[in-house]
C-alpha cells in the first residue's frame, strides 16, 4: 500500500493511540469493588470514581476527536495522478 492512499499521518495515528490509552486509563480509574446485599462498600462513591475518571475519559475522547479532524503535515496534498 502506498503512503498516499492514507488518510492520516504518522502524527494522526500517535495522536490517535495516546487519545485511546487515556481513555482505557480513565475506564480504570473507574473500575473497581462494589456493593452487595451482604457488604456496602463507600469507595464507589469516592471522587476518582464519580469525578476524576470521566473527566480522564472526556479527555481522552476529545483528543481522539481532535487526532481525527488534526491536518497533518506530513501528508502530501499535492499528488501526481
Amino acid at each position: 500500500m502506498d503512503k498516499r492512499n492514507l488518510a492520516f499521518g504518522k502524527s494522526n495515528f500517535v495522536l490517535l493511540a495516546i487519545g485511546v490509552l487515556v481513555v482505557i486509563i480513565g475506564f480504570i480509574m473507574m473500575s473497581g469493588g462494589s456493593s452487595t446485599e451482604n457488604m456496602y462498600d463507600p469507595s464507589i462513591f469516592n471522587a476518582q470514581r464519580i469525578k476524576v475518571a470521566p473527566v480522564v475519559c472526556l479527555i481522552g475522547f476529545l483528543s481522539i476527536i481532535y487526532a481525527i479532524l488534526h491536518k497533518s503535515k506530513d501528508s502530501n496534498d499535492n499528488i501526481d495522478s
